[in-house]
């Protein structure tokens, strides 16, 4: 098991980390339906979106955390959660990593040519955003706020917009959709960068929680999630792409989601942002079926 876990290919896969390409995929897919008001593309652009999947999961992550782990190699070895990480254990050297993120960069790009021209443009958006957040002398990593609204951005905007990309013009992306999702989005950042407050102290990089303080992040990051509950509500009450059937149920689930934010992020773990994001995925499936219809 040791031998297969060492091979390049099994390598290659862990700094991509799977469990980060459902991140990308999932506001993807609900950009897909968005825009096409069905569960699945037309048959006609389903090879499409299955090179879509491909680019915005294992290449683009790929890309952007090979990067990642290269600028942060100081903070992981620090880091029981990054323990693992292929750089911090040895099983890659750093020559080698950076040679692997010039060929998945190219090779998301090339991919994405075969979605369109538009589509590719977002790769490449989301590309040097990846760059500007890891790299010096931006590293928006260390700028408090930057760090925040480049990973919204990506997640909450981009990767729905890409989805909806598939089937349709990118400007007729509904911006109700993008505010939602950037709003979301940043709630769910915010803590990630108090987890990892001790290991970014120690290295001297000044995220968002390391200036704020745990704190303050959990606050911004309750009122970004109220925030976002509320527009949504406010969606559905002008029955503007929330659909107004799902009215009555957004009141009652926004009590309970906007305590089960605040609990489980006072603490912040891996695990309990995992359970958010369960509970999390209930008024999104909820809203999905209602606006398919």
């Amino acid at each position: 098991m040791t031998a297969v876990l060492e091979r390049p290919t099994a390598v290659l896969v862990a700094v991509s980390r799977p469990w980060f390409w459902p991140v990308s995929w999932v506001p993807a897919y609900l950009g897909t339906v968005l825009a096409g008001h069905a569960w699945l593309p037309d048959r006609a652009d389903v090879p499409r979106a299955l090179v879509a999947l491909l680019v915005l999961g294992p290449l683009i992550w790929g890309a952007v955390l090979a990067q990642n782990d290269l600028q942060d190699l100081r903070s992981d070895r620090a880091n029981p959660r990054k323990s693992t990480a292929p750089l911090v254990t040895g099983a890659v050297s750093a020559k080698r990593l950076r040679m692997w993120y010039r060929w998945i960069a190219l090779t998301a790009v090339a991919a994405a040519l075969y979605v369109g021209p538009l589509f590719v443009l977002g790769v490449a958006g989301v590309l040097l955003l990846g760059w500007a957040y890891s790299v010096p002398p931006l590293r928006l990593k260390t700028r408090p706020g930057w760090d925040v609204a480049v990973n919204a951005l990506v997640v909450g905007v981009v990767s729905p917009a890409a989805g909806w990309a598939i089937t349709r013009p990118p400007w007729e992306f509904p911006w109700q959709f993008g505010l939602i999702g950037l709003l979301f989005a940043a709630a769910l950042y915010v803590p990630t960068t108090v987890t990892d407050l001790a290991a970014d102290t120690g290295a001297g990089d000044t995220t968002f929680a390391v200036r704020f303080g745990p704190r303050f992040a959990h606050r911004l990051g309750v009122a970004l999630w109220g925030a976002a509950l509320a527009f949504s509500v406010g969606c559905a009450w002008l029955d503007v792409l929330v659909p107004r059937s799902t009215l009555v149920p957004q009141l009652l689930m926004t009590p309970v989601l906007l305590a089960g934010y605040a609990i489980l992020t006072r603490r912040p773990t891996i695990t309990r942002m995992a359970v958010l994001s369960v509970l999390f995925g209930i008024p999104t499936v909820g809203f999905a079926l209602a606006y398919i219809g």
